[in-house]
């Protein structure tokens, strides 16, 4: 049935939803995508009117109990002290706690390490979760890890109440595989505006004279693939790594493995948004090399900073970028993208991925999108 704005707009200013965001390590953003959605869209409700709390890691630094009009709910985390298997336990705390707050909405981002516990998720809550990428599909994950997942996957499609999908490609797997609709809403960007050359002079760079990628580095994201690349480029001008490369065993061995490679500089985790924006407005290339997650959103965040985008060649990428964008599979076509292009002779390009972020990516229109949802769904 067709949705009534008039009527949910009379509804929403009338009735003010209690909805809880889980499955993040918390805001504000210190981490990726989620968190960054995770923030943007909970300020978002409270301007609205709506009662919004988050679920912040023990580890996170934000040690405040409010975030701009959000209510943080600090739950312990046991990640740092046992490794990775304390993000089930994180998320078993956090929905013990979600038992006694008499929530309308649990919007649930993700399913890795929470689904196991869907049975124990509060029975007044509606469960709308946001499927992620195909989790299974990293090759970070043993064999063994990657069965779990895809039995977490199930269970996450079984317990929710409503699904939510980043991506179309993600979109139509949930439909193929368990004949489940989802919704279809991607993330969102805003255009950026008011560069400044002044952030260059920190990483000693000139204005279109560098190449880049942010990622989290794992070996989906391509990164090996590219800064081989990189290497074999006869135009060896820097190209800045962004991302924490000291946090796991495979970032230790890229950055040992291109150690003498001096114009490729592994920059580590960066989080503030001005910078990052600016870097990648004054880049020459944009590389992103994500292979099996949804719409990522440091990808729009490219589209909207200007930056003229060399993505890997994938179904999840193709279906934001289209025709407004280079793409590449192997390392030699990474050099030959590095040797030929130049940002300055794509302006048309630049436009159109501009005029995506205005009229479909934009963080007002997904932030409505969702709560359109919500209200229909409650």
């Amino acid at each position: 049935m067709a949705i009534n704005k008039e009527l949910i707009f009379f509804y929403l200013n009338i009735y003010v939803l209690k909805i809880a965001i889980l499955g993040t390590r918390g805001i504000p953003n210190y981490h990726g995508g989620f968190e960054q959605f995770a923030e943007y869209f909970s300020v978002f409700l409270v301007k609205q009117g709506h009662d919004v709390y988050v679920y912040n890691s023990s580890t996170h630094p934000y040690k405040e109990k409010t975030f701009q009009g959000v209510k943080i709910i600090h739950c312990s985390d046991p990640e740092e002290k046992v490794g990775a298997i304390g993000q089930f336990f994180y998320d078993l705390n956090c929905i013990i706690d979600s038992r006694k707050r008499k929530f309308h909405i649990i919007l649930q981002l993700g399913y890795t390490s929470s689904s196991i516990w869907n049975k124990l998720m509060p029975k007044s809550a509606i469960v709308v979760t946001n499927m992620d990428g195909l989790e299974w599909k990293r090759s970070k994950y043993s064999k063994l890890v990657q069965k779990y997942l895809v039995y977490a996957e199930k269970l996450a499609v079984k317990n929710s109440d409503y699904l939510v999908s980043d991506s179309v490609g993600i979109k139509d797997y949930i439909q193929s595989k368990y004949k489940k609709k989802s919704n279809y809403i991607p993330y969102g960007a805003k255009v950026f505006s008011g560069a400044n050359e002044d952030f260059l002079k920190k990483y000693n760079l000139a204005k279109f004279g560098y190449n880049m990628l942010i990622a989290r580095l794992e070996p989906e994201n391509n990164i090996e693939t590219i800064l081989d690349g990189v290497v074999r480029a006869k135009n060896q001008t820097p190209f800045l790594v962004i991302g924490k490369h000291d946090v796991n065993k495979f970032g230790k061995t890229l950055k040992e493995k291109f150690k003498c490679n001096k114009n490729i500089k592994f920059i580590g985790g960066v989080y503030d948004i001005t910078i990052l924006n600016n870097l990648r407005f004054f880049s020459n290339l944009y590389f992103h090399g994500h292979s099996v997650g949804g719409t990522n959103p440091s990808l729009l965040e490219a589209m909207a900073s200007n930056a003229l985008i060399v993505a890997h060649d994938n179904i999840f990428n193709k279906s934001i970028l289209k025709e407004d964008a280079f793409y590449f599979k192997s390392p030699n076509e990474v050099a030959e993208k590095i040797d030929a292009l130049c940002k300055n002779e794509h302006s048309d390009i630049l436009k159109q991925n501009k005029k995506k972020i205005e009229t479909i990516f934009n963080w007002d229109i997904i932030n409505k999108q969702y709560l359109d949802l919500l209200i229909e769904v409650n």
